[in-house]
């Protein structure tokens, strides 16, 4: 009988990443229709893509031949986009495979990469998946980064790459540039992910608080930024990066020759060419974080956490968080994101819907905890 081949044990040991589900399963779990459900679980833009891509993807014409390996036409937009030079721009298939691109290209089996958690989980899973070695730097209380023991693991670990998320997912804390500026000084190359930076400087559409163009002239930081939040596009998977000039050629022969299939490339690139639509969007959603903010802040034992993102953070002091989370799904059809990890223990993420969607889960929310 043949035998089965050995698979790598790092392999056979990694944890399973928890992906967030989609309509058709959440609605059928609870027996309603995906219309009669509330998702503000994933924090994806609940305006959906604008009229431009909505038409690009209706008028696309050759999806029978491969993409440009180049993403070319998506490049030249994002250069227009971010004041970046093409050449330093790689697309991807949603930053999450730029963020595996980046330690294959860079890691040996064993070496260290830096994570801040709690954070985006994908920097732990790929790290794991990489045969990397994680060092874990909590985060403070407040989420605030814990500078003086992240310098240590520096001096102490000798990493060859630190992730860090601003704003920070799940709490939507944004890092100040200069801490940036600080940490890119030791030899390491730094991965700031950018996925909710338009929130944090909604009238420029992230330009002012991005730190795009830095990465473009230096020599040890990256930066990553996604279609998903900003342009409603997380179904397409379609995402990019800001990389030095000398990270670039091998970024190009590593990474997968069609990774951003056309329509995806397509309702991107339409999607650039319209920002009217995607400034007013990304200003709706920020009123709205306003006041659900303003809302939930007012609520007795419950500490909600400022965000420069599309969610917000709570903490729940005197209530079941999990109970909450289940309830809400079961019997109103709201979904939310509900945490039980270090440092964020009792905690939910909510994202922020449309003025009805948001209505509805504060009155949902305020019933279920005056039955606690």
């Amino acid at each position: 009988m043949t035998k089965r081949i050995s698979l790598p044990t790092h392999v056979l040991n990694l944890p399973a990443y928890t992906p967030i589900e989609p309509f058709e399963v959440l609605s059928a779990r609870i027996g309603k229709t995906p219309a009669q459900i509330i998702k503000l679980d994933a924090n994806e833009n609940p305006y959906g893509m604008s009229p431009r891509a909505h038409q690009a993807l209706t008028e696309l014409q050759y999806a029978h031949i491969y993409p440009d390996p180049e993403n070319r036409s998506l490049r030249e937009k994002i250069s227009n986009f971010t004041g970046v030079p093409t050449r330093n721009i790689l697309a991807g298939a949603g930053a999450d495979e730029l963020i595996d691109l980046i330690m294959r290209v860079c890691l040996e089996p064993g070496e260290v990469i830096l994570n801040c958690p709690p954070t985006f989980g994908m920097y732990q899973f790929d790290g794991d998946l990489n045969a990397a070695r994680v060092v874990n730097i909590p985060r403070q209380p407040d989420f605030r980064l814990d500078l003086p023991v992240l310098r240590q693991a520096i001096l102490t670990h000798h990493p060859k790459l630190l992730f860090l998320t601003s704003p920070n997912n799940p709490d939507g804390s944004l890092i100040d540039a200069q801490v940036i500026s600080e940490l890119m000084e030791y030899p390491i190359l730094l991965v700031l992910d950018e996925a909710y930076i338009e929130f944090a400087d909604p009238e420029n559409l992230g330009s002012e608080k991005s730190l795009a163009k830095l990465a473009a002239q230096s020599e040890n930081l990256i930066v990553l930024r996604t279609f998903s939040k900003l342009a409603g596009l997380a179904g397409l998977r379609v995402g990019y990066g800001i990389f030095p000039d000398w990270l670039m050629p091998i970024l190009w022969k590593a990474k997968q020759p069609y990774n951003v299939n056309v329509a995806a490339s397509a309702a991107a690139t339409a999607a650039l060419e319209d920002q009217e639509y995607l400034r007013k969007t990304v200003t709706k959603i920020v009123a709205e974080r306003q006041r659900l903010y303003e809302a939930l802040s007012d609520i007795p034992d419950l500490s909600a956490f400022p965000s420069n993102a599309n969610f917000i953070l709570c903490r729940l002091t005197n209530s079941n968080a999990q109970w909450i989370k289940q309830r809400l799904a079961s019997e109103h059809g709201i979904f939310i994101r509900y945490f039980n990890k270090p440092g964020l223990e009792d905690c939910v993420r909510v994202s922020v819907g449309t003025p009805p969607q948001n209505d509805q889960f504060l009155q949902s929310f305020d019933q279920l905890l005056a039955e606690k």
